[in-house]
């Protein structure tokens, strides 16, 4: 949503497509889970009174819409993309099928998966880490609005303390917020690491992808 505080800002879907095309240009084989709070949020709705599975399919739909718009940015820049959601809705998006998204990835194309887990009461976090293991990615990559995991939130505490590494135990106990721990719990008992990195800063995935030591890495008991 970049700065509108709400819906999608062209801009900021245009740079984030480049960020993927530059590492997609490299061989890289890449499956997103995206997000749809920029349109909708359903925990914030079923805490303002909504009925939660209502809220929480709503902010499934709300992922879609995303998704269709870093489709249309990506294949606008050459890349050849394919959205996979978990709730069918075959006129716009291929059902998520995981031999099918495989095989997307197998030629190059970058996979978008959409509408989470299909199911209310978990997040996309939750959903990352379901599809990364489903696909049996190396590692997950969380792109947020900071360079890494903090003690605390740096936006509102400058002399919050980075940390360059965490074990999967360290993000549960201390409660830090990096994913729910639903997600963080699927991580370990998969052995799958993961990466916190800002997303605004270019070119800085593609360094990531070449082995460089930039944000938070979480992995190990």
């Amino acid at each position: 949503m970049g700065s509108q505080g709400l819906g999608i800002d062209p801009k900021v879907v245009e740079a984030i497509a480049l960020e993927i095309k530059e590492v997609n240009e490299n061989g890289t084989e890449i499956g997103i889970v995206i997000g749809g709070g920029n349109i909708f949020r359903g925990l914030s709705a079923s805490a303002r009174g909504m009925d939660r599975v209502s809220a929480d399919y709503m902010g499934m739909l709300a992922t879609v819409i995303n998704a269709m718009a870093l489709q249309d940015y990506l294949e606008r820049n050459d890349v050849f993309t394919r959205v996979l959601t978990a709730i069918k809705m075959e006129e716009v998006a291929e059902p998520f099928i995981r031999r099918r998204a495989l095989r997307h990835l197998e030629k190059g194309r970058v996979v978008i998966f959409a509408a989470g887990t299909g199911n209310p009461y978990f997040t996309t976090d939750t959903a990352a880490a379901l599809r990364a293991v489903e696909i049996e990615a190396d590692v997950i990559i969380k792109a947020t609005k900071v360079d890494g995991v903090y003690d605390a939130d740096p936006m509102k505490k400058p002399d919050a303390k980075k940390y360059d590494s965490l074990t999967y135990l360290d993000v549960v106990k201390q409660r830090l917020q990096v994913m729910d721990s639903t997600a963080v719990t699927l991580c370990m008992d998969n052995k799958l690491p993961i990466i916190v990195y800002n997303l605004g800063v270019k070119g800085a995935l593609k360094s990531l992808i070449a082995g460089e030591n930039i944000g938070t890495i979480i992995a190990g008991a």
